[in-house]
């Protein structure tokens, strides 16, 4: 089984990637671990897109994260699954408030090393802004609707809860 989880910002990717690899038993790869090197640099692209390459060559995986730049086409192509977290701007914005407050100083599990979670005015704008006009543009340009046979459209915390409890039958 070969699933990638895209979505906004804030719409849970991580969360329903990590469901799935325990439901599974697969590994998971989270795209903000390749990409966030400490400090929050951007790692190297060479290094990050052997990181990806390599987890790929598994027969199984769960890939979370949009980044167009890691094996896109591949990892749509590939994918068994394709959930799409569609959920509306202020659940997302609302569910990042409530990480940072959880997380704040801390780093996540699914995000790079020495990348205390944060939220600062751009981090905003991308929420509410920016993140949603230019990641629903890149995957339709992307092709994302060359696999409309295998995705999975969430709107919603039910859906996604309904989702994962079908997975349990």
């Amino acid at each position: 089984m070969k699933i990638a989880v895209i979505g906004y910002s804030g719409s849970g990717k991580s969360t329903m990637a990590r469901s799935l690899g325990e439901h599974y038993g697969i590994p998971v790869l989270h795209f903000d671990r390749v990409h966030w090197a400490p400090g929050w640099h951007e790692r190297n692209r060479d290094e990050a897109h052997k990181m990806v390459h390599e987890f790929m060559e598994q027969s199984q995986w769960v890939i979370d994260g949009n980044y167009t730049k890691f094996e896109y086409d591949r990892r749509m192509a590939e994918a068994d699954e394709i959930i799409f977290l569609d959920l509306p701007c202020l659940t997302c914005f609302f569910r990042a408030w409530v990480r940072f407050f959880q997380y704040r100083g801390r780093t996540r599990a699914d995000m790079g090393e020495g990348c205390p979670e944060k939220m600062d005015l751009e981090f905003v704008q991308w929420l509410l802004w920016k993140g949603r006009k230019c990641q629903k543009e890149k995957w339709l340009e992307a092709g994302l609707s060359k696999y409309l046979e295998k995705v999975i459209v969430l709107k919603s915390q039910r859906e996604i809860n309904q989702y994962l409890e079908g997975l349990a039958c």
